[in-house]
């Protein structure tokens, strides 16, 4: 699809439909192409309970303690 700067402004309803039909857009400017907006590829969801700090209710240690855990120190891989 091609879109100038008015259809932007006008029409974003229609661009962000071609992007959901995952089609690239071609922005113009005075009929010459200034960039291309690209379709991302579909966030992947996962659940609250995957990540590492959930339920950290339970245990004993610190926030900060836990916290300094799950980031990894600067010379923790040396």
């Amino acid at each position: 699809m091609q879109a100038t700067i008015v259809d932007l402004r006008y029409h974003m309803n229609d661009v962000l439909k071609a992007l959901d039909r995952n089609e690239d857009v071609d922005i113009l400017y005075r009929g010459k192409t200034k960039g291309v907006l690209v379709a991302t590829a579909g966030r992947t969801c996962t659940k609250v309970e995957a990540h590492p700090f959930f339920g950290m209710r339970g245990t004993e240690s610190s926030v900060d303690a836990e916290m300094d855990r799950l980031r990894g120190g600067r010379f923790r891989d040396i």
